[in-house]
């Protein structure tokens, strides 16, 4: 496996007053070269920054080796999954020379980003764009391993939203229903009804196509009562990636970062869902108000569910190699999994 090298520094991604407001929230930390940041199977408390120095992130391997799944450099920042919801260490974080840096706390980031201003916002968003990236490192990692789960691609697809109807009202009491959706969980009455207003209710017949591979990311998706099946295309076949049940949001990636669909989502059995289109999503998402900060939340919290699924595809892949006798493609396919440095705590898996 190659060793995953972080690209773009974190606190570069950060304007002036967004990184004053990490630091004056952070603590500042320092290691000795050998010194253990973070050890694998401890739980994540919060996120490192590293100032000065350098780091690498190292998993056991059988036969009491260790890989290399990442090295870490000043301005890098690992850990940050763990600013959103409680984990577990993936990987041991090692330093290879000394280290200064700052540690930010999981608490201390949730009352960081609850504050009014464009520097919390962007803060927030920052870390989204973070895990973004991560998911999309390990996905495409992940599409470059064969998968025995990988079927043939169907032959033809119908047009995305060939069939769906676009009601006036759903046909539940769904202002009611939204507190018992998992995207709007944490969201009182009044700001899931400001969500809800620049929504659209369509209803869509089994294996109706939502979007395909390459399409705008015009609109994102909450899945209010069935499931849609999200499919990657794979050297010609397709990779289940995810059956997104109610509550679950897709698309959101595309409309954020301006990135077209890199999937198929299909209607698994009859579905009801809101359609969000893009431009008032992005106005909720980077607006200052309380909904757009639950709004970032509810995003990060998607991002860290579909890292879940990931991890645990590598893991049931990883077993499946191991019952064959496939030792180095399970330890790929392991390695790939400790990449991300963070997994879902006992309790949220």
């Amino acid at each position: 496996m190659g060793v995953r090298v972080m690209s773009q520094p974190f606190l570069q991604m950060l304007a002036p007053e967004a990184r004053e407001l990490l630091l004056a929230a952070a603590r500042p930390v320092s290691f000795v070269k050998g010194a253990t940041l973070v050890r694998h199977g401890e739980p994540a408390r919060g996120a490192f920054v590293l100032r000065e120095g350098a780091a690498e992130a190292r998993v056991p391997a059988p036969g009491g080796d260790c890989f290399v799944v990442a090295r870490l450099a000043a301005g890098d920042v690992f850990g940050e999954m763990a600013l959103v919801e409680s984990g577990t260490c993936t990987a041991t974080v090692e330093a290879t020379a000394h280290v200064d840096g700052w540690f930010l706390a999981q608490e201390d980031f949730r009352a960081v980003v609850v504050q009014r201003g464009a520097a919390a916002r962007e803060l927030q968003h920052a870390v989204t764009v973070v895990l973004a990236g991560r998911l999309r490192a390990v996905n495409e990692r992940l599409a470059t391993l064969a998968s025995p789960e990988d079927r043939p691609a169907r032959a033809a697809a119908p047009a995305p939203m060939a069939g769906v109807a676009r009601l006036r009202r759903a046909p539940f009491d769904l202002p009611a229903f939204l507190p018992r959706l998992a995207f709007f969980d944490r969201f009182p009455a009044a700001e899931a009804d400001e969500v809800l207003a620049c929504a659209t209710v369509l209803e869509a017949p089994r294996g109706a196509l939502l979007h395909a591979p390459g399409g705008e990311a015009n609109a994102v998706l909450v899945v209010a009562r069935g499931a849609v099946e999200v499919l990657r295309p794979v050297d010609g076949h397709e990779r289940r990636v995810a059956v997104l049940g109610p509550g679950k949001p897709l698309g959101q990636l595309g409309v954020l970062l301006g990135q077209p669909h890199g999937s198929w989502a299909f209607a698994r059995e009859g579905s009801t869902l809101l359609q969000i289109p893009a431009g008032a999503f992005r106005e909720l998402y980077f607006g200052d108000t309380p909904a757009g900060s639950r709004l970032r939340s509810a995003v990060q919290r998607s991002l860290l569910e579909s890292l879940g699924r990931t991890n645990r595809a590598l893991t049931r892949l990883a077993a499946h190699a191991r019952l064959a006798a496939q030792a180095r493609e399970a330890s790929t396919f392991e390695q790939a999994g400790a990449a991300q440095l963070w997994a879902e705590s006992a309790a949220g898996a």
